[in-house]
Order: C-alpha cells, then structure tokens, then sequence
C-alpha cells in the first residue's frame, strides 16, 4: 500500500494496491472497477483457477484492451481452434462482439489483470 507523507490527501485520491489479494479460495473472480468515466472503464480482475462456465461466451459492447499483471490464463475465441495462452506482461486488444472466455487461470497463484473496456466510436453512448 501507497504510504503517506506530509500533510492528509483527500478521500478522493485514496490510494489502492492493484496486487491486493483476493480472498482465499474464492468461489467466483473478484472484479472491482477502478475507474469509470464516460466511454471508458478500468477494471481489476482477481482469479485463481476459475474458467467462464461451459458455453458462456463474453459479446461484449465495448473493445476490451486486457492486461496480465500476475498469474496465467488462457483465452478461447470463438471460431479458433487453439488458446491464447497469456503470462505476466501479455496483453491483447479484443475487438466489439469478438467473442470469447476465460479457458483457464492459475489454481495455484492469483492471475490478476487489468481489463480497459472502451468504444471507439465517439457517438456511442456512455458506459
């Protein structure tokens, strides 16, 4: 955690830890969204071992520019044959309406990503 030094800072400007953990073995992803503001969103996604249900495909509105920060995952798009298999520092740009899921995380280390979820057409209402 951030340590303050000098006089307080505003509640406003209250810093955080991205590599916070998760709970211990939680039954679901934890994501929380960091900050939102008209057509962008940044979320922080916390995994271990979780994969989307069987069947579940993400088709998404926005473009998600995803992050891994810790762990490992692989993503499964729908249409291709194979994973894409991401480590610490991998990201990809994953277009509108491409759909996909989360194929596999890490059961033995937090994954945690960073997921910017954004139109690209000015015009597009806000999230």
């Amino acid at each position: 955690m951030a340590n303050l030094v000098g006089d307080p800072i505003s509640e406003k400007m209250k810093a955080a830890n991205i590599f916070a953990p998760g709970a211990a073995n939680p039954p679901e992803e934890l994501s929380e969204t960091l900050v939102e503001s008209g057509s962008v969103r940044i979320e922080r996604i916390v995994s271990r071992g979780h994969a989307s249900p069987d069947g579940f495909w993400y088709d998404q509105d926005t473009v998600e520019w995803v992050v891994v920060l810790a762990g490992r995952a692989k993503l499964q798009f729908e249409g291709e044959s194979g994973l894409l298999e991401l480590n610490p520092g991998d990201h990809v740009n994953i277009p509108a309406h491409q759909r996909h899921r989360v194929h596999w995380t890490d059961p033995d280390q937090d994954t945690v990503w960073l997921a910017v979820h954004y139109f690209t057409d000015p015009r597009h209402p806000s999230l």
